[in-house]
């Protein structure tokens, strides 16, 4: 077993990425409407554009991970060497240049761009970290447990502390503001990812025997039924996730009319958040991890439904409705990452070939697709919508706000409910893959 020191340093690793990722999911949108003055219809184009880069990189570099052999490890070197420029270039994209409007989009672009290739390049080896830990399918929920109980922390210090230090550093110039908490953030982000670096350690290897090129291990890839499967409700699920978690502080400002509550709205429902990931692991003990999964999208979509008839007067309810859908969806997380690593097992069991660094980069690949799509999308509806920064909002946009916000993440749910019923690797199944493995390395 894993100690809990272990645990805790791997853990600090997603509360450094999440420092990154919940700004982007959570105030980029924001930033650049309100701030950095780009259109919604441009922001949303930029997310989707941006995926189209990921489809190469996301790849190329779970294959350079597994090809990676160092003193440090496979994985491990990228959170040490990649840190300090994930970093740098985070600051960077929260910059706001004296600029044209047509050198602001281009500077967005490129900025986005390079921030979601750092993002890529320290975060896949980093996810593919947890699966080389320990072989033991109880352990993996328990750390990605840990993982994202810690990475909730990161975005409850994100939804907290954001606004206060923009005010803060600004003294009423946002831009200034907003580049300054970035900075801030990145700085501690560079010192977790350095702690989670010193603090943990590799002990699931790649065959020795193994030897592959990107064409073979793409064919073992694909021939990955379990792994198939999961990409596809990782996609669904970021988009409806994002959709609304994008659309929040505009459902807060608004729709319920407090613009001076959308801190407590978020952190409240961060608070949600981390509470699901921390029992995660208590229910994934007692009831197959496929089936709590479902149960919990289900859950969550139901919660998410009826938040559309919450009348905008009643603050507290709409606040306890988000929380509590924080909590029923995040406590799916950590199963989800868990069968990740079920599945390079599943990989490795059915034809040999061990490729945990795809694996994760596959998946996170369509992972940051949803986060682009429904990036994408909240861009492209508030446009629909009629949007239109700063002022009063027209009934209309009021209502498209409200509807984006709780009934179409509702059905994304739903949709990942029904792609996971056709998911292959129950709990007993993935046990009994374990044991075989273990024994063919035994053996070996």
């Amino acid at each position: 077993m894993l100690s809990k020191k272990e645990k805790i340093a791997y853990g600090l690793g997603d509360t450094a990425s999440n420092i990154i990722f919940q700004t982007v999911m959570l105030f980029l949108t924001f930033f650049y409407t309100d701030i950095f003055g780009i259109s919604p219809a441009v922001v949303g184009t930029l997310f989707l554009v941006v995926r189209i880069v990921d489809a190469v990189t996301d790849p190329l570099m779970g294959a350079l991970a597994d090809r990676t052999q160092s003193r440090f490890g496979q994985y491990r070197p990228y959170l040490l060497y990649l840190a300090l420029p994930f970093g740098l270039i985070s600051v960077l994209a929260f910059t706001t240049p004296d600029l044209s409007p047509q050198g602001k989009v281009w500077y967005a672009f490129i900025t986005y761009t390079l921030l979601m290739l750092a993002y890529t390049a320290i975060n896949i080896p980093y996810s593919a970290l947890g699966g080389a830990l320990t072989a033991d399918p109880s352990e993996r929920v328990s750390v990605q447990s840990y993982r994202f109980v810690f990475g909730m922390l990161g975005g409850l210090l994100v939804t907290a502390c954001t606004l206060p230090l923009v005010s803060w550093f600004g003294q009423g110039d946002q831009a200034k503001g907003y580049q300054l908490t970035i900075a801030a953030m990145s700085v501690l982000g560079v010192v977790l990812f350095v702690l989670c670096f010193l603090g943990t350690r590799e002990r699931v290897a790649v065959p020795a025997a193994q030897q592959l090129t990107l064409k073979s291990s793409l064919q073992a890839l694909w021939q990955n039924e379990a792994w198939r499967i999961l990409s596809v409700a990782a996609l669904v699920l970021l988009t409806g996730m994002v959709l609304r978690n994008t659309l929040a502080i505009y459902y807060v400002k608004y729709y319920l009319q407090q613009d001076d509550f959308v801190t407590t709205f978020m952190t409240i429902g961060m608070l949600g958040n981390i509470l699901g990931c921390a029992c995660a692991q208590f229910v994934a003990a007692r009831v197959d991890k496929v089936n709590a999964y479902i149960t919990l999208q289900l859950i969550a979509a139901l919660l998410c439904a009826v938040s559309f008839w919450v009348p905008p007067d009643q603050l507290w309810l709409a606040t306890f409705m988000h929380f509590a859908w924080s909590f029923f969806l995040q406590m799916a997380t950590p199963m989800l990452w868990a069968k990740m690593a079920d599945v390079v097992d599943y990989g490795q069991w059915k034809n040999g070939i061990r490729i945990t660094g795809l694996v994760y980069s596959s998946v996170v690949f369509f992972i940051k697709l949803g986060l682009a799509v429904g990036g994408a999308v909240a861009g492209w509806l508030l446009a629909w919508y009629q949007y239109q920064p700063g002022i009063v909002q027209a009934a209309e946009t009021q209502y498209g706000i409200l509807l984006c916000f709780t009934l179409l993440p509702a059905v994304g749910s739903v949709l990942v409910a029904l792609i996971m019923s056709r998911y292959p690797l129950t709990q007993q199944r993935v046990q009994q893959i374990a044991q075989d493995l273990n024994s063919q390395q035994a053996k070996a």
